[in-house]
């Protein structure tokens, strides 16, 4: 029993299959998410180290080599990539597309976690992740401020917008970029160090052994008990420079205030975030694999005007950057051209066969198909892409040919004598 025969016979069942089709697949297009292009992820682990104060030149010799030479040897390696910076090793292992990414994450771990001890001990251990395609920003917001400097943006931003912003729906993290995170930082005079006969070791030293917090116990009595603590003394520049770092010749309390400057400043002033000619905070909004893009740039849009009326005076929250722009302009494009094509086969057929009637099978063939498909995708775990209704522009042909081999066949019969309902069952089975 054939498809084409059951149509035939059961026209009711066929009409009613075909307005499920049409429902389901109006659903399931509403589910898929909407991108530029489909998610192909290539099988990437990155390994990340952080030297803070070491220089390009020792990053590449004692981190960065170091675990290239370990990660050669793993299996499937397509390529290795790496960038050593002031501060920071940065290493990208590249795998065949038919490895596991899970596995191969795993293997990078074990073969990192064997060059432990041959790194520096000031060093931070290192970090090994699975770099997803999805990762990247898909808009950056600017927050910035005619009357607030780099930390304040900062500060306000990490404890205050961030919040807002990674509520939304779809949206899986925020980062912050030109951050300028506060720290005290020690300028010392090398002239004045000699003088006491000191090194900036000795200052490090002090550092280290007076600035700290820590804890001292319970007071415990019949009717209170009470945590005892060691309040750190030193929270302002002015109470650093008091800090007592050694002893002159003479007795003398040498202070740090006596041999270089300290003030609040960033801690990475090396980085910064520009937009329209001034400095500022970014804000990049990082969606989830699966959401739709142009709906999580909709709705942080639609946010903004809600944060810029709660921000303090001077500052302002604007979008530097959104790829969801060309991404609705493509789609749209796309669905235009869909529709151009289905309305001119239709008319093309009707041209030919100068039907109406005739003209009417293909001309629900075409969007039953086309809704039906969506069922496929959303099975399949696809996305609505420039690909995919690419697909469905060049499929609006396919089905009208085949509609109209049927319809031909059909309208042949009924020409040599037969009765329209023997003409459709025999011919759309012979066709089949």
């Amino acid at each position: 029993m054939r498809l084409s025969d059951i149509a035939v016979r059961r026209p009711v069942a066929a009409a009613v299959l075909s307005l499920l089709i049409v429902a389901f697949g109006a659903l399931s297009f509403l589910q898929l998410p909407l991108r530029e292009y489909p998610n192909i992820d290539v099988p990437i682990v990155s390994v990340d180290v952080t030297y803070t104060g070491a220089a390009a030149a020792v990053i590449e010799s004692r981190i960065t080599q170091v675990i290239e030479d370990r990660l050669s040897g793993i299996e499937g390696v397509k390529a290795i990539t790496s960038s050593s910076r002031d501060g920071r090793s940065d290493i990208s292992i590249e795998f065949d597309i038919n490895r596991d990414i899970d596995d191969a994450a795993n293997d990078v771990r074990d073969r990192v976690s064997g060059v432990l001890d041959n790194l520096p001990e000031e060093a931070d251990p290192p970090e090994v992740s699975k770099v997803d395609a999805d990762a990247q920003p898909i808009m950056f917001v600017g927050f910035f401020s005619s009357k607030h400097n780099q930390l304040e943006l900062t500060d306000y931003a990490d404890r205050y917008i961030v919040d807002r912003f990674s509520a939304l729906s779809g949206v899986a993290q925020v980062r912050i970029f030109g951050q300028a995170r506060p720290s005290m930082r020690v300028w010392l005079d090398r002239q004045r160090l000699t003088a006491f006969g000191m090194t900036t070791v000795d200052v490090e030293a002090a550092l280290r052994r007076q600035n700290v917090e820590l804890p001292a116990g319970r007071i415990e009595s019949r009717d209170v008990n009470l945590t005892v603590r060691v309040a750190r003394p030193y929270t302002t520049p002015e109470e650093f420079a008091q800090l007592v770092i050694g002893r002159g010749t003479n007795g003398y309390l040498v202070r740090l205030g006596d041999v270089g400057r300290v003030e609040v400043s960033a801690e990475n002033p090396y980085t910064g975030f520009r937009g329209n000619g001034q400095a500022m905070v970014g804000l990049g909004i990082v969606r989830q694999s699966n959401a739709n893009t142009v709906a999580v740039a909709h709705a942080v849009r639609a946010l903004i005007p809600e944060v810029n009326r709660t921000l303090p005076e001077g500052m302002e929250i604007s979008v530097n950057f959104d790829s969801s722009v060309f991404i609705d302009e493509s789609i749209k494009k796309v669905y235009h051209t869909l529709a151009e094509a289905a309305v001119l086969v239709v008319v093309v057929i009707f041209l030919f066969l100068g039907s109406v009637r005739a003209t009417l099978m293909p001309a629900l063939a075409v969007p039953i198909s086309l809704v039906g498909a969506f069922i496929v995708l959303a099975a399949l775990g696809y996305s609505i892409n420039l690909l995919t209704l690419l697909a469905l522009v060049l499929a609006i042909g396919l089905v009208v040919d085949d509609a109209i081999v049927v319809l031909e066949n059909v309208y042949h019969r009924i020409e040599n004598g037969e009765t329209p309902l023997v003409a459709s069952f025999r011919g759309a089975g012979q066709v089949s």
